[in-house]
């Protein structure tokens, strides 16, 4: 601060630059350190949801087998046989080859 001809403290236009700069830079900081906490809290409640999921899908395997393995029955690799248009509700199989006609508006 300097002091001008009438005794007042006067702050230079350099001071005042410094301080608007400091204050962009403290509130700059202020604002990444709150959105690294958020980002890092989403990326651990995501980790947690596709942990939690993978555990049922281990659950729904490991009760699925030992029902198998009751009833004695077994079935192909990974439990599931493959689909075929037969499977598909309303709609007949065609023979391989065949192409379904255009629509034509």
């Amino acid at each position: 601060m300097t002091s001008g001809h009438t005794g007042k403290d006067r702050i230079s236009k350099a001071e005042i630059s410094k301080d608007a700069v400091q204050s962009t830079v403290e509130a700059t900081a202020h604002t990444v350190g709150e959105v690294a906490g958020i980002l890092t809290s989403a990326v651990k409640d995501v980790a947690g949801a596709i942990g939690g999921l993978a555990t049922e899908v281990f659950e729904i395997r490991t009760s699925r087998r030992s029902s198998g393995s009751r009833s004695g029955g077994t079935t192909p690799a990974g439990g599931l046989r493959p689909a075929t248009p037969a499977d598909r509700p309303g709609r007949s199989p065609r023979p391989s080859g065949t192409v379904r006609p255009s629509r034509t508006r």
